[in-house]
């Protein structure tokens, strides 16, 4: 009974996490075209076009695992999700979170990546190569400095539990990991930047230039599935980095919040900034974002 209940409140804070995420993509879309000059889209369109694609069938096919790739895409999202606490000194939020969990979600965060390669190797696109080769070489790349503020925090804080992680940051601002370890708090937020894939890092859809990549290979059902995983995924990363770098948080409201304004910083820098080639992401990412990391590591340790 009690872990009826627990999955009970699972599926309940999934469904919010949804939704938020679905509300904060019309929000930031409306955002991006007013800062264009633009009047851009409702708030609820994402809702519009979630309903119309899981209405749609699709008349192709491209072999089972091509029809995959979208269940291992939703499988990583979810999969952080489910091990993700979401509000401090909340038993029922807390999901299914343990000791050592950080570990696993970074393992999940890779895991819809190769996902959708291995989906987009069996399409029929004659670019799809160049897609897989492009996604998996920039998002190695992003992965370097983050694991480097893991580390950096796994020596502050001597554990790879993200609820004692968020634990030892109560008790104040000052307490958060942004100023108890600085260095390693701007590496990954700078990573951050290339992991929700928005401008300066966004070489593997590049809408203005390539007409190809997943919104115009999957459609129907299979889009849907795709969109639902990118509602859930912005939102649950923007909630690691908080519980990481922001002192987490202790209620609904102030998860809300934080998650839309960690979110937002990704959003903000892609709107000042031009994209990059793929020759300039990689090496950028390998050059200030891993120096800090590294540096945030020797300077715990010295």
């Amino acid at each position: 009974m009690e872990l009826l209940i627990k999955i009970g409140f699972v599926l309940l804070g999934l469904f919010i996490i949804l939704n938020w995420g679905l509300i904060m993509a019309g929000i930031i879309r409306k955002i991006i075209a007013r800062v264009s000059m633009r009047r851009g889209i409702k708030i609820y369109q994402p809702y519009i076009n979630l309903i119309k694609n899981y209405s749609i069938r699709s008349q192709l096919s491209h072999g089972v695992m091509f029809y995959l790739g979208p269940v291992f895409r939703l499988s990583g999202g979810v999969g952080i999700f489910l091990f993700m606490p979401l509000i401090y000194g909340s038993e029922i939020w807390n999901n299914f979170s343990f000791t050592g969990d950080l570990i696993l979600i970074a393992y999940f965060m890779f895991f819809g990546m190769l996902g959708m390669a291995l989906g987009a190797g069996e399409g029929g696109h004659p670019y799809s190569a160049i897609g897989i080769s492009r996604g998996l070489a920039q998002f190695t790349a992003i992965e370097v400095p983050f694991t480097l503020a893991l580390l950096s925090l796994a020596i502050q804080y001597k554990t790879l539990s993200i609820s004692e992680i968020v634990a030892m940051q109560q008790g104040g601002i000052m307490h958060w990991t942004l100023f108890t370890n600085p260095v390693a708090t701007i590496a990954a937020m700078l990573s951050f930047l290339g992991a929700m894939g928005h401008s300066p890092f966004n070489v593997v859809m590049a809408p203005q230039e390539n007409p190809i990549g997943p919104p115009t290979e999957y459609h129907g059902t299979f889009l849907g599935v795709l969109q639902t995983n990118r509602a859930i995924l912005h939102v649950i990363e923007a909630v690691l980095y908080m519980n990481l770098f922001f002192g987490g948080a202790s209620s609904w409201l102030e998860l809300l919040v934080k998650s839309f304004f960690v979110y937002f910083w990704s959003v903000f820098v892609g709107m000042v900034f031009p994209r990059f080639r793929v020759d300039q992401s990689i090496p950028w990412m390998l050059k200030i974002p891993m120096v800090l990391g590294i540096l945030s590591i020797v300077l715990l340790i010295f």
